[in-house]
């Protein structure tokens, strides 16, 4: 469960164990996965849809399927009726409060062209102490750590800004 395990954390464990399994089965040794597990949060109704519509089309897109609901691995049908596995009800909700007409747009905005972009989680880099030393010596103009201590509260604030912003 997220709520007490991170779900990077839980997500990063089971690629490891299957990893495992899947080097020592096939005689091999190193990373399958090309990037690591991703995830962010979902927190406003407009971006739920548009993650909805993003994993929707994502067949489409790669040219793995025609339309959506000719993916294998959908389930689109769910939504628009023909299928009812998915608890669909959030989705539908938003868009509108009787089901018919909430079905329709539904169809209408999963369809839409649109260049909608997920998960753009800028990597952040992790610096050594040695190196974010040099940085603020270079960018504050100091000589010395301690020096920091002689700059008035107002620049050292600003230098604070500037180097949260820049790195």
């Amino acid at each position: 469960m997220e709520d007490k395990e991170p779900l990077d954390t839980v997500m990063r464990r089971i690629c490891g164990s299957y990893v495992l399994w899947y080097n020592k089965k096939y005689g091999r040794v190193g990373n399958l996965f090309q990037d690591r597990f991703k995830s962010e949060p979902v927190e406003e109704d407009e971006y739920f849809l548009t993650v909805l519509r993003y994993i929707f089309r994502n067949p489409v897109k790669a040219g793995i399927a025609a339309k959506i609901e000719d993916y294998l691995w959908t389930n689109y049908t769910d939504y628009i009726g023909e299928k009812n596995q998915t608890d669909r009800d959030y989705a539908l909700d938003i868009l509108n409060g009787d089901r018919e007409k909430a079905v329709r747009k539904f169809i209408e905005y999963i369809n839409q062209d649109n260049d909608d972009k997920c998960l753009e989680i800028k990597e952040s880099r992790q610096i050594t102490d040695h190196d974010a030393i040099n940085i603020i010596k270079d960018h504050c103009k100091v000589g010395q750590g301690s020096d920091l201590q002689m700059i008035d509260v107002d620049r050292k604030n600003r230098y604070l800004k500037e180097l949260k912003e820049h790195f």
